[in-house]
């Protein structure tokens, strides 16, 4: 018996016989192809000791291969019928009753069947033989093959579960709704594909069924994130410690690193910390994280925060503890520290101090939704009136988009709020002061502002400098919106336009709009810091050398002189 059917194999068997057995002077066989193989090698070989004059013996007693014609296996006799059978069972079995053959030769195979079948078959011709162990061969693998669709029908099932329960982590559900899940599929197959209903019933996707696909999903992830980051050339992480609903502090640690222009960006962790959050516990989590990872020191090249001070602190906070484990590695390596853009985007808006608008408009929202009544009623107004929103909704601050959308929607329904408040009995003076509807009217128009940009700097795969670049356009958007309240040009204030400020309401605004414009010069200073960087990066073939670091600008002329690349540069984008 050999180990596989490789002409390597079958040659070193052939050695062995002829060292056991003597010199073999005919070997008769089918057209497989290790068979083939080994003929030509062994001629070959033959050939090459003939030329070395090796003995004279040997050569003359040389073995002659005999092949059957292809696909003419009954040339071969009761030997290949014998063949045949080893080769469906992967054993030597019997094709008439199944029985397993101790040993795999001649001799003990035709000891099996002149004991117990040749009383059976002796009478038989050559071409009713070959039709019996056909026949024989036939049912054997129609056997199998039952066998082999039993085994296939409970992988799909199986690989069904995999799926709903990927599904059902991926959509936040409980891990019960398997059963569900499962039900209905039983129920709709019994209505659409009756016959296939036995194999929507043997999905198995039970509550505890679907916790361990799960868990064995995430071990595979996990093992797959392993694998991508061991060819990193480098890597950024970004960092982000809150509290969860059991007031356990939450690390999370994502990971972005590239490798010959293939970014991967994933979440590399989730440490829960029910202990004290210093600079030191944090940095003893994140060490612990990149050696499960196996994430090297030298080759991280940033790191993004919340901007929280145990882990911005100069002198103990965790970015102090990661630059001195980098400059350990190597004292001339410093890492790029940013505030996440987003976050800092958010904090701006304090400066506007239009607190005295979204108190009121809060107050005005909890009077319709904190009672079941006044509610019910406000939205029957909205229908009988036709309006464009058919509810109001409640401001939550920890949402960055919350407030510019519930300012935007009281304004629309201001008139049937108003209407609202009279039948209520409700007093609300502001919504009858001219200056307090322009600050809101001006609330309106700015909040939709900043929401947009919010919401261009969400998303996966861009990169720092295409989100400075859309800061530094809205910066301008600012400037320029500010020069024109001063000269009473509402072009681009559609909301403030309804209500037709004073003079001295648009000399205060384009203030604000100023001091927002400072606020956000003041937050993104770091990145300003590296916007050479930055600009080599994005557009390498239009930056100025004398910028660049001073290891890369002969590289660089280099770059900028080849035509050819630079048209590929046109053509081809990061892979996130």
């Amino acid at each position: 018996m050999l180990e596989d059917m490789s002409t390597d194999t079958f040659i070193n068997a052939l050695r062995c016989f002829i060292a056991i057995r003597g010199a073999v002077r005919q070997i008769q066989c089918d057209q497989g192809t290790n068979f083939v193989g080994a003929k030509n090698e062994l001629n070959a070989a033959l050939e090459e000791l003939d030329t070395m004059r090796l003995s004279t013996f040997l050569s003359q007693k040389q073995c002659d291969f005999i092949m059957n014609a292809p696909h003419s296996s009954h040339a071969g006799g009761v030997w290949e019928r014998q063949i045949k059978t080893v080769k469906i069972g992967g054993k030597a079995v019997c094709l008439v009753c199944g029985e397993e053959i101790a040993v795999f030769k001649d001799y003990n195979l035709s000891r099996h069947y002149d004991k117990k079948h040749s009383e059976k078959y002796k009478n038989l011709s050559d071409a009713e033989r070959e039709r019996t162990s056909e026949a024989l061969l036939a049912k054997l693998q129609k056997q199998q093959g039952f066998f082999t669709k039993l085994h296939t029908s409970r992988d799909a099932a199986t690989r069904t579960s995999f799926v709903i329960s990927h599904k059902i982590a991926k959509n936040s559900k409980p891990f019960s709704e398997g059963e569900f899940v499962k039900e209905c599929m039983v129920d709709s197959a019994a209505l659409i594909c009756p016959e296939k209903k036995g194999a929507f019933e043997q999905i198995p996707l039970s509550r505890r069924t679907v916790t361990r696909r799960i868990e064995d999903i995430a071990g595979n992830l996990e093992l797959q994130l392993q694998r991508e980051v061991a060819s990193f050339d480098f890597f950024s992480l970004a960092l982000d410690e809150s509290c969860d609903v059991r007031d356990t502090a939450q690390l999370l640690v994502f990971v972005r690193g590239i490798t010959d222009f293939k970014l991967t960006e994933e979440l590399a962790a989730m440490r829960s910390m029910k202990g004290t959050t210093t600079g030191s516990d944090l940095f003893t989590e994140v060490n612990a994280c990149m050696d499960t990872l196996g994430l090297k020191w030298e080759r991280l090249s940033g790191v993004t925060t919340d901007g929280c001070p145990n882990l911005t602190g100069k002198n103990v906070g965790l970015l102090k503890r990661m630059q001195d484990k980098v400059t350990e590695i190597d004292a001339d390596q410093k890492l790029v520290f940013l505030h996440c853009i987003i976050h800092q985007h958010v904090l701006c808006k304090s400066v506007l101090k239009i607190n005295h608008v979204t108190d009121v408009v809060t107050k005005i929202v909890n009077f319709i939704r904190a009672r079941a009544m006044n509610h019910r009623q406000f939205v029957a107004l909205l229908e009988e009136h036709e309006t464009e929103h058919s509810d109001i909704g409640y401001h939550t601050a920890v949402r960055w988009l919350s407030l510019g959308k519930v300012l935007k929607r009281v304004w629309d329904l201001k008139a049937e709020i108003r209407e609202f408040c009279e039948r209520k009995g409700k007093d609300i003076p502001e919504l009858s002061d001219e200056d307090w509807m322009a600050d809101f009217a001006f609330a309106v128009d700015v909040t939709a502002l900043m929401n947009e940009l919010n919401t261009k700097l969400q998303g996966k795969g861009l990169f720092v400098h295409e989100m400075h670049s859309l800061v530094k356009a809205f910066m301008r958007k600012l400037q320029f919106l500010s020069s024109q309240l001063e000269s009473n040009t509402l072009t681009h204030m559609q909301t403030l336009k309804e209500v037709t400020p004073s003079a001295d309401h648009l000399s205060r605004y384009s203030s604000m709009l100023g001091a927002l414009h400072g606020e956000f010069s003041r937050r993104f200073e770091d990145l300003r810091t590296i916007e050479d960087e930055m600009h080599m990066i994005s557009s390498p073939f239009t930056c100025s050398v004398d910028n660049a670091p001073s290891d890369v600008q002969l590289e660089l002329i280099d770059l900028q002189s080849d035509a050819v690349l630079a048209e590929h540069f046109k053509r081809r984008t990061f892979q996130t």
